[in-house]
């Protein structure tokens, strides 16, 4: 079974949506399962204090150094992947979900922070101990981390054996490929004056996949110039 922790302030914001849809229905079949660690559980004094005042001024608090630690050597399992949710961090991209899932396949932990950050002390002590690394989903900023772990954790459940009923579903997807997925279509077949494209109702799977890639490769170059950059520079190279 795949393990995933998140360690937060705000325990009950889990499982949010990933107890519904394709990723409930795995959890519910074993496939994956998700531990919330709270990390007020281990503040030591009576009042359960996990934050505190910047050195140095400023507004805002810092979640302390010594909570986190003792919240992460409590609960993270020695050969999962730790991940602290942040702006700073490396983007998300999909090969990396690929890369986690098939590094470490143990499981993942998710650090989320809250308030003006995590005490850097205790990122460091993780980054050299145990690859901790800093993982961003976009240049904005949150309130904390828990939306952000929802999201890596979507992305990584729905690529686990046995959670998707067809491969081809997590192939030929956005990214998976370096580019933009295809326009998709439906019933009706005739829809407000519209027509589906005819290539798609002829059968010929040939003549199908060559408009795909082509639909596929104006979407990327018109709506992500940056992909298709990479992807133009990878076909230069040979390179997959």
């Amino acid at each position: 079974m795949w393990q995933a922790t998140v360690y937060t302030l705000f325990p009950e914001m889990f499982p949010g949506s990933l107890g519904q849809s394709i990723a409930g229905k795995a959890m519910q079949q074993g496939i994956w399962n998700l531990k919330s660690v709270n990390i007020r559980d281990y503040a030591t004094d009576k009042h359960k204090t996990v934050d505190d005042t910047s050195y140095g001024g400023g507004t805002g608090m810092v979640i302390r150094p010594d909570v986190v630690h003792a919240a992460l050597s409590a609960n993270l399992h020695p050969k999962s992947k730790l991940i602290y949710a942040s702006p700073k961090g490396r983007p998300l991209t999909q090969a990396m979900i690929r890369s986690w899932l098939a590094d470490y396949p143990d499981g993942l932990g998710i650090l989320c922070g809250r308030y003006e950050g995590v005490d850097q002390r205790v990122l460091d002590y993780w980054r050299e101990n145990h690859e901790l690394e800093d993982i961003s989903i976009g240049d904005y900023v949150l309130s904390g981390g828990e939306l952000a772990a929802l999201v890596m954790l979507d992305a990584c459940v729905r690529l686990l054996p046995g959670v998707l009923e067809k491969s081809e579903a997590t192939t030929n997807e956005s990214f998976e490929l370096d580019l933009l997925e295809y326009p998709q279509y439906t019933k009706p077949q005739i829809w407000n004056n519209t027509v589906v494209p005819d290539v798609l109702l002829s059968g010929d799977h040939k003549s199908i996949a060559a408009w795909r890639l082509k639909e596929a490769e104006i979407t990327t170059q018109t709506r992500r110039p940056d992909i298709w950059k990479n992807y133009i520079a990878n076909q230069k190279t040979g390179k997959k």
